[in-house]
């Protein structure tokens, strides 16, 4: 059984290694995202960034955004290269070409960049067994070159590529479980996380960082402008795709379930669909479609749950 006292309430660090003065969107979760992440890998960390929104908006010459070494690498590859420092690391170390300490490498990655175009890369990774964290800042579409659907888009979001017209209404295939995929190459550790919850997000990227071996953690990151929604309501958002059960947060630890975040009773998915840009052509038999698939995913999430936690 896990201790729940690991989930007691956290101040995070005062220290920040992503910076302020990046050109992010008003409301952009994911920067949100990152800037916790990065006060869990602290100072002494390298991570190896694919190419998307936080590429783009944290690194333009002659600027960055960026306290510790980062890497900017191609769209497919994020997971490879941070596997090549890891080794390469180690066999400096080895060779006592650097001092004996730890360093936290970490690859990043959109949902594009992992679910899609860096998974082959990825897999590899895992199934190496390299001694990195793989983070995903997951906005469920391709949002840095024009909002395009990605394998992480929700059934029925409006996208430019899966636009929402009278013959298709918006994206017709369901989101990839990335998560799952990852848990099945048998890695020790495996969370999903929202920048909505930020004591839990940056006890996962912690824990993540200090488990022996690879570790994935998948965050949620609303994009206001990809999802046309008001600024302001970012974390709002976030907490109602938790509250609905349209993302659950949980954790896989050698190969068990843990529910981070349980309610009495989820609220309905037509709660999170309000107000939301990409979801307001929605019918309502496709809301009801919708709430079928995320109850029963809740069940059976539930089901291989071994303790959970009350939300």
């Amino acid at each position: 059984m896990r201790n729940l006292e690991l989930y007691s309430p956290v101040l995070l660090p005062r220290e920040e290694y992503f910076c302020s003065g990046h050109r992010a969107c008003q409301g952009c979760a994911e920067a949100l995202a990152v800037r916790i992440v990065m006060k869990a890998l602290g100072r002494n960390s390298v991570v190896a960034m694919a190419t998307g929104c936080m590429e783009i908006v944290s690194s333009p010459l002659p600027t960055t955004a960026w306290a510790v070494p980062w890497i900017h690498v191609a769209f497919e590859n994020a997971a490879a290269v941070a596997s090549g420092i890891e080794a390469g690391l180690k066999i400096l170390m080895k060779k006592g070409k650097l001092p004996r300490k730890k360093i936290h490498v970490a690859g990043m990655a959109g949902d594009g960049g992992t679910s899609d175009i860096g998974l082959q890369a990825l897999s590899g990774a895992l199934e190496r067994g390299h001694n990195f964290t793989y983070f995903c800042y997951d906005n469920e579409a391709y949002m840095n070159t024009g909002i395009q659907r990605s394998s992480a888009t929700p059934f029925g979001a409006a996208t430019t590529t899966s636009p929402a017209g009278k013959r298709i209404p918006g994206q017709t295939t369901w989101k990839k479980n990335m998560p799952a995929i990852a848990a099945a190459h048998d890695i020790p550790y495996v969370a999903t996380a929202c920048s909505s919850y930020p004591e839990d997000l940056f006890e996962k990227a912690s824990r993540a960082i200090e488990t022996p071996g690879p570790a994935y953690v998948h965050i949620l990151s609303v994009c206001p402008t990809g999802w046309r929604i008001p600024p302001r309501t970012a974390i709002k958002y976030g907490r109602l795709a938790v509250e609905t059960g349209a993302f659950p947060l949980y954790e896989v630890v050698n190969g068990e379930y843990f529910l981070s975040k349980d309610f009495l009773k989820l609220l309905p998915v037509k709660e999170y669909f309000k107000g939301h840009g990409r979801f307001r052509h929605l019918t309502e038999d496709m809301v009801n479609q919708i709430q079928e698939r995320v109850s029963a995913d809740w069940e059976k999430l539930k089901a291989k749950c071994v303790n959970v936690k009350k939300g």
